[in-house]
């Protein structure tokens, strides 16, 4: 990876740039940091640079640096023009976009030929083949699953995992390295990356993660990949020992009481949807007003990862949570139910910082604050646990369908194709009924 003691100098006291550690020239415009290329081709940056300032983009007061004299077209029906940038260029549906030096404008050529089908039908052009690099790969694959954000196949989230697995395989596999290259031992090297530091969880997510992405180059490249035996996951006897040792990843009754009566209005709120509904964090971090029904004591609203219907009675506690923290929800244009003093959802944020991202989810955080303060805290144990207490207890209730449909989960067997009746509401009843006596009754006393 770059270090700053790596870092280029500037091409010419002012150009308007500076080398960041990650690799790429930057600059900060309007407090955020924007990224327009690598060090090693410093005028296709500023080309970037200058030209979303033409484009409007807002950027810092600059000049130009100097230009030598632009060269003559190679000869008249050249189709590409000599951007100040030093690059021959050509802008295709309102974009400028770079082939290359002013010194090899056969280089130029050739690339607009190969890119110019794909530019004038609006698409990003694919790398090719040979020479495919790791990071070629990878910004292929995170526009493929991009697109698929747009039209609703993926949730943002996944994106996310996706983006961050990205990041950590050019990290360790190198950004310019061939992905046809590629060889059983860096497969290993790049498991033991992904194993530092981290649990058999973690690790099994970031594999599955990452083969993903490599099946995205064998099925779109049809570039052959040999994993070898040393990028395997780890096998679920191993994985039932991790979450063994860790302990149940749910709460007992008397924590769960602890939790209700020391919350503050919004996170009491919370946490009854939690136990009551089996909601996790981004439930009640995106949940809108109108999936309350609090005359009849009833939510509805799908599950935000995979659409799934679900309905769920609510117990008269929870709507009476509700009802005090819709009090207390200032005035706002947002449809969430849980908005901040100062007019912000609940709902998990994610910032790109420095070629970092990081996510800031305040469920998570204000649980955490809760579960320290009453020393009920340790690893693993979190809001999303809720979700774990409601669907072990609501199990016992001997009515797996309807927790299932509270939960928003689907059967993995074709009766949930062919079965287009929805749980009875009785039967949803009964089950949350279960829940509530667990909780709320306190067990009899032994006798002495």
């Amino acid at each position: 990876m770059p270090t700053p003691d790596t870092r280029p100098a500037k091409p010419t006291p002012d150009f308007p740039l500076f080398a960041h550690g990650n690799g790429q020239w930057c600059k900060k415009i309007g407090g955020k940091l924007r990224y327009f290329g690598r060090w090693s081709d410093p005028q296709a940056a500023l080309a970037k640079y200058l030209d979303q300032g033409r484009n409007g983009q807002k950027q810092d007061s600059i000049a130009a640096p100097p230009q030598t004299a632009k060269p003559s077209k190679p000869h008249p029906d050249y189709p590409l023009y000599a951007h100040a940038s030093g690059q021959w260029a050509k802008k295709v549906r309102g974009k400028t976009h770079f082939f290359g030096a002013w010194a090899n404008s056969n280089a130029a050529l050739e690339k607009w030929v190969a890119q110019k089908d794909a530019l004038l039908a609006g698409r990003t052009p694919a790398p090719l083949t040979d020479g495919l690099t790791i990071r070629d790969l990878a910004n292929a694959f995170l526009i493929d699953k991009k697109e698929r954000v747009a039209t609703g196949e993926l949730r943002g989230r996944t994106w996310l995992d996706y983006r961050m697995m990205c990041d950590r395989v050019v990290a360790v596999l190198g950004k310019d390295r061939p992905v046809a290259d590629l060889r059983p031992d860096d497969f290993a090297r790049l498991r033991k990356a992904f194993a530092e530091g981290r649990g058999l969880v973690s690790l099994y997510d970031d594999v599955t993660r990452a083969r993903v992405l490599f099946k995205f180059a064998a099925d779109t490249y049809s570039i052959p990949i040999a994993y070898g035996k040393k990028f395997d996951k780890p096998d679920k006897k191993s994985l039932r020992k991790a979450r063994r040792e860790k302990g149940p990843r749910m709460f007992q009754a008397d924590d769960l009481r602890k939790m209700i009566d020391g919350a503050g209005v919004q996170l009491r709120a919370m946490i009854l949807l939690g136990v009551n509904c089996g909601f996790g964090n981004t439930d009640v971090g995106t949940l809108p007003m109108k999936a309350l029904d609090l005359e009849n004591g009833w939510v509805d609203y799908p599950r935000p990862q995979t659409e799934v219907h679900r309905r769920c009675p609510l117990w008269s506690e929870t709507v009476v949570a509700l009802r005090e923290a819709i009090a207390l929800r200032p005035k706002t244009p947002l449809p969430n139910v849980f908005i901040t003093a100062k007019g912000h959802t609940w709902e998990t944020k994610t910032d790109y910082g420095d070629g970092k991202i990081s996510r800031d989810d305040p469920v998570a955080k204000q649980t955490a604050k809760l579960l320290k303060k009453l020393r009920v805290h340790r690893p693993g144990l979190g809001f999303y646990a809720l979700r774990h207490t409601f669907q072990t207890i609501g199990e016992k209730s001997r009515d797996k369908d309807a927790v299932r449909s509270i939960m928003g989960h689907v059967r993995g067997d074709m009766g949930a194709v062919y079965n287009e009746e929805a749980v009875e509401d009785s039967r949803l009843l009964a089950v949350v009924n279960y829940v509530r006596d667990w909780l709320l009754t306190p067990p009899p006393l032994l006798d002495t």
